[in-house]
């Protein structure tokens, strides 16, 4: 290896925006993270929603906050309406 032109290596405590910290190794003196493996919802089950700059509630005004079964609901309705216009309309 030629000297003088590889970064410095240190051992360092990475830091989770969770609280968790490890220690690792990095060519950075300091390393803090946002989510990790104890804190991310692939690993842990549990959502969790990050919201950068307001865009998770921008997305639930624009579209509202639509679950499967709201949208069964609204279909149902839907449904009932579009069969009592029918039979109004056949009498």
């Amino acid at each position: 290896m030629k000297e003088g032109i590889h970064p410095k290596y240190h051992d360092v405590e990475a830091r989770c925006a969770c609280g968790h910290t490890w220690k690792t190794r990095s060519t950075k003196p300091e390393l803090h993270l946002e989510i990790c493996s104890n804190c991310h919802p692939f690993f842990t089950g549990r959502q969790k929603l990050i919201d950068t700059e307001g865009r998770v509630e921008r997305f639930t005004k624009k579209f509202g906050a639509q679950t499967s079964e709201s949208r069964k609901t609204a279909a149902k309705s839907a449904k009932t309406a579009k069969a009592k216009k029918a039979t109004a309309a056949a009498r």
